[in-house]
């Protein structure tokens, strides 16, 4: 007779998951990404070191730590690595899943303690030129976070045992205006009194919905729907760097952007070009991925100014949106009709390229106007002419080595 073992499963799960994710991580953590990666981190802190010498002693950091980490103390997921299966097949074995949660909320609750871990490391500076007192608080700092992020995952495990979505919403409306006024007091330096009193709020919550759900059953449609989505994302993300046959397409028609494709003559020779125009506006993020790069370069481009280093910031911009855009060439690998064509699959390169080449093109010199209306006429003339070099160098050399026949 099978006995059902919720160890075995945990450490099946677990493993499964971990071997998942380095499948892709060797490729997103590849040499180019490091290194981008070590531009922008230095860059950042050389800046934000040259900031804090400036910084008003009014600025308002303490309402602003609050703000920002009340919001990853509140989203408290429990990673729980279910599947699509487990909906039919652990529902009898329902009661005998305790110790397979608790540890799904263990290694939850350390990956989102790491992540708020960097995030006061990152104010800590801020805080402490404000405040004339170097790190000494950070610790103090941190083991409050650590109780309350640690009520704040009991509490969301229990709210996800009710079924109304709108239950969801106004707990974590709740928890969100909790957590805030609750750092806010420890930043700034209240009375214990206070801090102690939002501890038993959030420790009243806790009861509140223990006592409330003691007799409902979990929610595995949730479960499942919330891990399918946190790693689609994943899956979205690493598309950037390599094919991911797991990923589902999201087909959206974006008619404002219809004028454009119809601008595309019926030619068979622009087949392909239809093809590709068409999939980067409606399929996936392709466009929504290309927009938010876009909008981050120019706001970092127009506050921070380094001289012909803004040149290689926008050229790294554009290395990242054609990192982004090199999926799109594999969008129909497994469809056969594709195929079909009886078109030379020199036509299908040519449109890539040119769809490629046209998006760095107008990224390029969207950056490089952000450049010209600060002022700097010459840097950004040098910007136009390296972002279209190195268009040319990416389209014809990094993209042919690295995808194309």
């Amino acid at each position: 007779m099978f006995e059902f073992n919720e160890k075995q499963l945990w450490k099946d799960r677990i493993g499964e998951t971990a071997k998942e994710y380095a499948q892709y991580l060797k490729y997103i953590f590849n040499g180019h990404l490091v290194l981008v990666f070590v531009f922008l981190v230095g860059t950042a802190a050389y800046y934000y070191q040259e900031w804090l010498s400036h910084i008003p002693q009014n600025f308002p950091v303490s309402f602003i730590m609050c703000i920002i980490l009340a919001w990853f103390v509140t989203a408290s997921p429990t990673y729980t690595f279910l599947k699509d299966a487990d909906r039919i097949f652990l529902i009898p074995v329902e009661q005998k899943m305790d110790g397979y949660f608790i540890k799904c909320m263990l290694i939850s609750f350390i990956f989102q303690i790491y992540i708020l871990f960097i995030i006061l490391g990152v104010f800590m500076p801020m805080y402490a030129v404000l405040n004339n007192n170097s790190f000494q608080s950070f610790w103090y700092f941190f083991s409050i976070l650590l109780v309350a992020k640690g009520l704040n995952m009991l509490i969301r495990w229990h709210v996800q045992y009710f079924v109304n979505i709108n239950s969801h919403y106004i707990d974590t409306i709740i928890r969100y205006l909790v957590n805030a006024v609750l750092l806010y007091f420890v930043f700034s330096r209240a009375s214990i009194l206070f801090i102690m009193i939002l501890f038993c709020i959030l420790a009243g919550l806790y009861l509140y919905y223990q006592q409330a759900t003691r007799h409902k059953g979990i929610k595995w449609e949730f479960l499942i729907a919330q891990d399918e989505k946190r790693l689609a994302s994943f899956y979205l993300f690493a598309n950037m760097f390599t094919d991911v046959p797991q990923l589902k397409n999201r087909i959206k028609r974006r008619r404002i952007l219809d004028v454009f494709v119809r601008s595309i003559s019926f030619d068979s020779n622009k087949t392909f070009t239809h093809l590709f125009w068409r999939t980067f506006f409606r399929s996936g993020d392709y466009l929504g991925l290309v927009l938010r790069l876009t909008i981050i370069g120019g706001i970092t481009l127009f506050f921070l100014s380094f001289g012909y280093g803004q040149v290689l910031l926008a050229i790294l911009f554009l290395f990242l949106t054609g990192l982004q855009l090199i999926p799109l060439w594999n969008a129909y690998q497994d469809k056969l009709w594709v195929e079909l064509y009886p078109l030379p699959v020199a036509l299908r390169t040519k449109a890539f390229k040119q769809l490629l080449s046209m998006i760095l093109s107008i990224e390029g010199i969207f950056l490089s106007l952000i450049i010209l209306i600060k002022g700097d006429v010459l840097i950004s003339f040098f910007s136009i002419v390296a972002s279209l070099l190195f268009t040319f160098l990416f389209v014809t050399l990094y993209v042919n080595k690295k995808r194309l026949p």
